[in-house]
């Protein structure tokens, strides 16, 4: 993540003198994924490995992430950090751990330029047998991550479509603060639903990612002829998460994607709300946006249904908070049925359980029940701004606009948005309940999420029926609706 000058962070780092030795992070498998036999992995595969790290004034993080490349136990051939409009000591530290800094020229793009600049030399000088593996500059790999993605990548099943890219399961570190714990949670969450998949990943994250290089090839050519519908280099520069669309093209060409349980990374979280709410929304617009260039096919059709998903649950909240008002004003509170009270434990307990592999903090914030409900609607803002940013076209960027005439107009955009959103969902409410279906349709919801999260509980798939859906994995011949 970008940075400009130095962090608070480092400054302290700097006063402590040089004597200061940060924590190492615990990158084991042990408490975030089921543990089990894990081979020697030393000599996974025959080609090379090499190391882009792109990093944007990261001097008070990159050593720490050049060192836990040092330790892995199938050492890279070769790291590069990307130095893109470094202006502090990045370029140095790099170097005195042994990386090559390479800076990059003009580059207005961001990471997705910066990476572009640097394959469009080097994939070149490699073959199909070698891998280029990406990975964050606040981010440390855990011992064996090369090693357990290079055997993916090298000793792939034969009766399966191949593989186009291994990622990263991911947890937080350093946790301090209630915002970086309910962050943790997240990951320790999504961790367990990634063991229970068999590490099959709905996005290559951009923590750390290995690809071979004859899909990134087939990812610029396929750009180059239309097959995908933005860019003509590697990576997509119009996309704010460029690793998702990287995903949705891998997909496209027929790919698979992984995310084994040994390939283990600890990256820094956000370590205000507002940072975490402009990182979230980045996230959320960009995958919006990579939906949007790709259309509706075999491989978005489960993005696009689990989105339909969350924004359902946004709009949940209001709906019921709207019928149990007029309930109560109208014929007196209904009260809590034990049926009722008995169905939303099950679902309490699920998140609750899930986090169990987190440690007793992940556990104790997981129980406590309201500071993850107040987070969950933390983050149901962040959604409903994503998706008023779409309908209204406005613009899209890494960092928060810094003319205030800006601000201005997306604060009152926002405003106007929620408000007739707002509307629209107390309306459909209201309407319901003319018709006398509110409290079944609430039923309906609040089943299917308890049976959602009993069958996460239970030792079936854990995504059920979305995950049954085609995934265009696999997919061949077929003319995507940009080409046709």
């Amino acid at each position: 993540m970008s940075r400009i000058g130095p962090t608070r962070r480092q400054t302290r780092k700097e006063a402590r003198g040089p004597a200061f030795v940060r924590r190492p992070r615990n990158l084991t498998r042990e408490g975030h994924t089921k543990p089990g036999h894990v081979p020697d992995l030393r000599h996974a595969g025959p080609g090379r490995i090499v190391v882009l790290v792109p990093a944007h004034n990261e001097e008070a993080l990159i050593g720490e992430t050049l060192e836990s490349l040092a330790a892995q136990t199938r050492p890279p051939d070769e790291i590069i950090v990307v130095a893109d409009r470094c202006t502090d000591l990045t370029s140095d530290i790099s170097t005195a751990h042994g990386a090559k800094a390479v800076k990059t020229v003009g580059n207005t793009q961001d990471k997705a330029g910066a990476l572009n600049q640097v394959l469009a030399g080097l994939l070149p000088q490699l073959s199909d047998e070698d891998a280029v593996m990406v990975m964050d500059s606040d981010t440390s790999l855990s011992p064996q991550f090369i090693a357990e993605a290079a055997r993916r990548l090298y000793h792939q099943e034969p009766d399966q479509a191949p593989i186009g890219g291994v990622g990263a399961i991911f947890f937080g570190h350093p946790l301090r603060g209630l915002v970086c714990h309910l962050q943790n949670n997240e990951y320790v969450r999504y961790a367990r639903e990634l063991h229970r998949r068999h590490g099959r990943a709905d996005v290559l994250t951009g923590t750390a990612s290995l690809y071979p290089v004859h899909s990134l090839r087939q990812v610029h050519r396929a750009r180059i002829g239309g097959l995908l519908p933005r860019g003509a280099d590697v990576y997509d520069v119009q996309s704010l998460t460029e690793d998702n669309e990287l995903t949705l093209a891998l997909k496209h060409l027929g790919y698979r994607c992984v995310s084994p349980c040994a390939c283990i990374v600890g990256t820094e979280l956000m370590p205000t709300w507002s940072r975490l709410y402009y990182q979230r929304l980045r996230w959320q617009r960009g995958a919006l946006d990579n939906l949007k260039a790709y259309g509706l096919t075999r491989v978005t059709l489960p993005y696009i249904c689990r989105q339909l998903l969350t924004y359902l649950s946004v709009a949940f909240v209001p709906f019921f908070l709207t019928v149990l008002l007029y309930q109560t004003v109208t014929k007196g509170f209904p009260g809590w049925p034990w049926f009722w009270l008995a169905i939303t434990a099950v679902a309490a307990f699920e998140r609750v359980w899930a986090t169990k592999r987190g440690g007793w903090k992940a556990l104790l914030l997981a129980v406590l029940i309201v500071p993850e409900v107040l987070f969950d609607q933390f983050l149901n803002v962040v959604y409903t701004k994503a998706l008023i940013d779409i309908l209204t076209g406005a613009g899209a960027s890494w960092e928060r606009a810094h003319s205030r005439g800006r601000r201005l107009r997306e604060a009152i955009t926002a405003t106007v948005g929620f408000a007739l959103l707002l509307a629209a969902v107390v309306g459909l409410a209201l309407a319901c309940i003319a018709l006398g279906i509110a409290w079944t349709l609430i039923a309906a919801f609040v089943l299917c999420g308890v049976a959602a999260a009993t069958v996460r509980l239970s030792r079936l798939h854990p995504l059920g029926l979305l995950l049954s859906l085609p995934s265009g994995e696999q997919m061949h011949g077929e003319i995507p609706p940009w080409h046709q």
